[in-house]
């Protein structure tokens, strides 16, 4: 029996998930539409599928996301209604943050709405995503002006589960510098890796890597790709988005010009040998690898630096993530005021090449308004990074309260101390398990999401 897999928005972490599953699935057919014009996709994907998805007898599940509106399209094809039909949650429509409140278009929520009263198995990347979700449909059907619906939460409920996104993590240790290695180490009690810790091999000694997308993010590396944005942008038929900025146009423009090169130059500024990485002397390497967009809130992690420059602080920072067509006039203004302190600006192509910027890093920051997974923090932990997140969102259930700030002025305060001593950090072992969020350990949960055994009836 088939497990059709069927994608709206073949991109970042979309991309990722059907990639893995398709790779590890041993029957099953893939049917998906190019990462663009997320809006567009989200209205009128269905009519294309019903298309495009030829008639087969073997089919036995249907998995997507919930970016296609699932009630459209089984309504388009009845011979789909009768499998066993996952919906799969990378986030919602009813809580994805907009500028103004007047730009939220209430079709995208009442599609994916629609979409859990048809599916059989309604699957959340986390429990913020869901309960986010699922609490957030009553208030969100009060904007219908009369004749509402009731108690769909209650109606809802019982068929939605968590199921985190699987990561394929990759190995990591070969890129760390000696510090990093005694660390990793120590907290096992490995005297072997001690030993080989301090008489490293050279980093250009590499061993194959797989050509996938990285979340950095927080898609991969196709340049045309992305999470679903938020309404308000170009791409979407509706008032109030802001016009690209000239700063944003100029920085917008020298990076797709000159990216690859820029980012081998500085690829070798900063990872240089691991020898000269672990001296504690250098100062502390700050990350932030996430989406050059607002939702992202780089306003907010620009400030900061620029207040640790201000108090007369060392360190040195990369800033890496995608850039789309609207890049925040904050980066501009950064990159001038910042100069001196940048090891990377910009993205990386090479997941091998990112992977090693992480390594390199002693801590990772998101200053995130939107979160409902966050692989690239998560990934930036694998590589021994130090995390420092908002108390908000998806976090606090990923992240113990050590790694938490509530406010600016508290991730200020953190990010002072560790400049005056970069060792807190550099010696810090994260307490956070990063292979429960692994395909290894989530491979059994899909492989029985995926089983047949439940189909809806016809």
């Amino acid at each position: 029996m088939t497990v059709l897999l069927i994608e709206a928005f073949y991109g970042g972490s979309h991309k990722q998930l059907i990639d893995l599953l398709q790779e590890e699935l041993e029957d099953c057919a893939t049917y998906t539409l190019p990462a663009k014009k997320w809006h567009w996709r989200a209205r009128t994907a269905a009519i294309y599928f019903m298309q495009a998805i030829p008639a087969s007898p073997s089919y036995s599940v249907l998995f997507t996301s919930s970016v296609l509106n699932l009630a459209e399209l089984v309504a388009l094809r009845p011979d789909l209604a009768r499998l066993k039909k996952v919906l799969y949650f990378h986030e919602n429509q009813l809580v994805y943050p907009v500028r103004k409140n007047q730009e939220r278009d209430f079709q995208y929520g009442y599609n994916q709405i629609l979409s859990c009263l048809v599916a059989d198995v309604v699957v959340f990347n986390s429990a913020f995503n869901m309960e986010s979700f699922l609490t957030s449909i009553s208030a969100f059907m009060k904007l219908i002006p009369d004749h509402r619906p009731r108690d769909l939460e209650v109606l809802l409920r019982p068929k939605c589960q968590v199921l985190y996104f699987p990561i394929k993590f990759p190995h990591v240790k070969r890129f760390f510098p000696p510090h990093k290695r005694e660390v990793y180490a120590e907290e096992r009690g490995d005297l072997e890796s001690v030993e080989r810790a301090s008489n490293p091999q050279s980093c250009s000694a590499l061993e194959p890597w797989p050509q996938t997308p990285h979340s950095g993010h927080e898609p991969g590396p196709l340049r045309e790709t992305r999470d679903p944005c938020p309404q308000g942008t170009p791409e979407a038929p509706m008032g109030g988005a802001e016009k690209r900025g000239r700063a944003g146009e100029a920085v917008q423009a020298h990076y797709q010009e000159d990216e690859v090169k820029r980012a081998e130059l500085r690829l070798c500024d900063i990872i240089g040998s691991c020898e000269e990485a672990t001296n504690q002397s250098n100062p502390l390497h700050i990350v932030w690898p996430h989406r050059w967009e607002h939702d992202k809130d780089p306003e907010v992690f620009f400030k900061t630096l620029l207040k640790l420059k201000e108090r007369g602080l060392l360190f040195q920072v990369s800033v890496l993530g995608q850039t789309f067509a609207e890049v925040p006039d904050i980066f501009a203004l950064a990159r001038e005021k910042l100069d001196a302190y940048v090891s990377h600006w910009g993205y990386v192509p090479s997941k091998e090449d990112y992977i090693k910027v992480l390594c390199q890093a002693d801590v990772v920051v998101s200053t995130a308004k939107h979160e409902f997974f966050g692989v690239a923090m998560l990934e930036a932990v694998h590589c021994g990074c130090y995390p420092l997140c908002p108390k908000a969102l998806v976090y606090p259930e990923i992240f113990p309260a050590e790694y938490l700030y509530s406010t600016p002025e508290q991730l200020l305060k953190k990010l002072q101390a560790f400049c005056r001593r970069p060792d807190l950090a550099r010696r810090h072992h994260v307490k956070v398990d990063t292979s429960a969020f692994s395909w290894a350990a989530l491979r059994s949960k899909f492989g029985s999401l995926l089983a047949a055994e439940t189909a809806g009836a016809p």
